[in-house]
């Protein structure tokens, strides 16, 4: 097996969990169900032999973790900025007990712009390798004009942001993903579909605010094959022409804009990506624990890439050249 470098892969730390979990009726994030499920919960907190044994089997390398969704979304700006905090120097410890095995992102308090900001800040002295984000935070959205210190110094000092999807607001979910048992319910506003539109409008609305205009240098994530934006990208060039930005959709998916695979090891999505844009911009990932590709089936999805380079650039070359890695 190759050099393997999972760049969207999660766990909980123990207090932000407890936080999240705490939250009074109506306001507690019902995607937490899905780190329940199975021994979901158990392999999350697992940061350690267990984790470890299970890369082994699979033959990744290292994994850049980041904490399972919600992240501190949905947490007052008081204790957001506290146990982020706390988080991101839990984070740096566990790489420094397992070098090479372990990098981690950035948990930033979004409910605080001013303090994001400068949480990103610290966290990039900390070696923490960019920062996983989500589409809003409460009402405010991810391109709102609060944020652009947050953009700024993720432009200058070269951390990447991961869009992670996010489950949509309640008024959504009402009126598009109910009317079906509660579980199908939560299925189809998360992973089976709201989710994947949540975080690619997110990074549709930063790409027509103009944020990518004002910070070329600002690079994004996208997990999933891009969110659905690889597959709408030449409709949405419209949406560019009309917004009077400086670059195409298209043009910012290849230039700022990297593309993860999120544990969907399916060569049918490969090839669309690399005819949407090129093999520096892809990176691996299992998405690990929600998803645990075999050893076999990541060796099976390596064989159908088009040449040696473009493998290699996926499986690590371009997770360190994204993140610094060494």
């Amino acid at each position: 097996m190759r050099d393997l470098i999972g760049i969207e892969e999660h766990w909980t730390f123990g207090v932000v969990d407890a936080a999240l979990r705490a939250q009074p009726p109506g306001t507690r994030d019902e995607s937490l169900a899905l780190n329940d499920h199975g021994d979901t919960a158990s392999r999350l907190a697992d940061i350690g032999p267990g984790r470890i044994a299970t890369m082994d089997a699979q033959g990744v390398g290292m994994q850049v973790l980041s904490l399972a969704p919600p992240g501190a979304q949905g947490l007052s700006e008081a204790d957001a900025a506290v146990l982020a905090r706390e988080a991101n120097d839990a984070a740096a410890a566990l790489a420094g007990a397992y070098p090479g095995r372990f990098r981690a992102m950035a948990t930033l308090p979004l409910a605080d712009p001013a303090s994001a900001a400068a949480e990103l800040e610290r966290a990039s002295g900390l070696g923490l390798a960019g920062t996983m984000v989500y589409g809003r935070a409460g009402d405010v959205l991810l391109d709102d004009p609060r944020f652009d210190d947050l953009w700024a110094v993720a432009a200058r000092l070269r951390q990447p942001v991961f869009i992670h999807p996010q489950i949509p607001s309640a008024s959504v979910r009402a009126a598009n993903y109910s009317g079906f048992c509660e579980a199908a319910d939560l299925a189809l506003a998360t992973f089976g579909w709201g989710w994947h539109l949540e975080a690619g409008t997110a990074a549709l609305r930063l790409m027509t605010r103009g944020v990518l205009d004002r910070h070329p240098e600002l690079q994004l994530v996208l997990g999933h094959w891009g969110e659905l934006l690889l597959f709408w990208h030449q409709r949405a060039n419209g949406l560019a022409r009309v917004a009077r930005l400086d670059r195409s959709i298209t043009e910012y998916l290849q230039q700022n804009v990297w593309i993860t695979a999120s544990g969907m090891l399916d060569p049918a999505m490969l090839h669309h990506a690399l005819a949407v844009t090129t093999p520096d911009r892809i990176l691996f990932s299992t998405d690990y624990p929600f998803q645990a590709p075999t050893r076999e089936q990541i060796a099976a999805f390596l064989d159908a890439f088009p040449d040696e380079a473009a493998r290699e650039a996926f499986a690590s070359g371009n997770a360190r050249t994204l993140s610094g890695i060494r």
